[in-house]
């Protein structure tokens, strides 16, 4: 029995057929965001760099905004073929690997640039290497960043400034957990449903990165941003194993160099243009609200407990290599 969302998706590959009638190949790759989001441009670059690399012998067809579905989905019709790359957040590999699970937890990182680092590490490049279970090839690692929190309750300063607000969350269950712990509503939702149930007031706020508030523009709904900066989050693109062994070499070395390009391009993108986009939000009218680093420690410290309890459902060997790795990167 095929659902809607494999019917659609079966739709918009019969479509791009006739696109790709001249290239030998094609790639067509599923992603969440919007047109405007960076990670989408991140991905333009990709499909320029693949197309002129291979002299037209490979077609890269994009498709934003959720058109191949939600991002399970996308990543179940990279592992059965039907879809050659999908570019999810990295918490949904844990519900085939619970070592993923370790990547988002609360507070992991003191800074962006240490995250950065990590992922670039040696123990970064194991973490890819474990895709190849899921029959997936992690190509690398595209920022989502580090995410806030908006509402229309009240200023989020101190952990008890949560209390009750109405959340929305992505369904991981560590995000959840978190906001349990800091004593709000969490509630899951799919991302195209958040500024309607916004508008609507069925939720109080949501959690974002400040590129995904600007464009998603979740400050029209919106009272108050939080520089919470609780969870640094971080998309993986993957692409079929199978396929990729279809590829010659040199065309599986010129996928991998342009998505590391692209990876390069895209901070590019992020370190250009996020002071606008907050000044955007302010100009709206929007209270954007600056926690201190004691401020933010008073955060930490709150869900330890969390980051705690996920050794156990992440495993102790890859908990520990990752806090290992992070305290390398930092210094400590």
């Amino acid at each position: 029995m095929f659902g809607k969302s494999t019917l659609a998706l079966g739709a918009i590959v019969s479509l791009s057929l006739s696109a790709a009638a001249y290239a030998e190949t094609v790639i067509k790759v599923g992603h969440g965001a919007n047109e405007q989001y960076h990670m989408h441009r991140a991905l333009l670059k990709f499909e320029e760099l693949v197309e002129a690399g291979s002299g037209g012998e490979i077609d890269v067809q994009i498709f934003p905004s959720s058109q191949m579905g939600p991002d399970r989905e996308m990543i179940e019709g990279v592992q059965t073929g039907v879809l050659e790359m999908a570019v999810p957040p990295s918490s949904f590999f844990a519900g085939w690997d619970p070592a993923f699970a370790v990547i988002e937890l609360p507070y992991m990182y003191s800074s962006k640039d240490i995250a950065l680092a990590t992922f670039e590490s040696e123990t970064g490049d194991a973490m890819l290497g474990r895709l190849q279970n899921q029959g997936l090839v992690g190509l690398g690692w595209l920022e989502n960043g580090l995410r806030h929190v908006t509402n229309n309750v009240r200023p989020i300063k101190t952990p008890e400034d949560l209390d009750g607000v109405k959340l929305r969350t992505m369904k991981v269950p560590a995000h959840v957990d978190t906001f349990t712990t800091l004593g709000a509503n969490p509630t899951p939702m799919n991302f195209g449903e958040v500024y309607s149930a916004l508008q609507q007031g069925v939720i109080d706020g949501q959690e974002n990165p400040i590129a995904l508030i600007d464009s998603q523009r979740f400050y029209e709904v919106q009272k108050h941003v939080s520089l919470t900066g609780h969870v640094f989050t971080v998309y993986i693109p993957v692409i079929s194993q199978d396929f990729f062994a279809s590829l010659s070499e040199e065309h599986q070395a010129l996928v991998q160099e342009s998505m590391a390009a692209a990876s390069a391009y895209q901070q590019e993108l992020v370190n250009g243009e996020e002071a606008g986009q907050l000044q955007k939000i302010r100009d709206a009218g929007v209270n954007v609200v600056e926690l201190s680093p004691e401020e933010r420690a008073v955060f930490a410290e709150k869900t330890e407990s969390v980051r705690a309890e996920y050794r156990d459902t992440v495993g102790a060997e890859a908990y520990d290599a990752w806090v290992a790795a992070v305290a390398a990167e930092s210094g400590s």
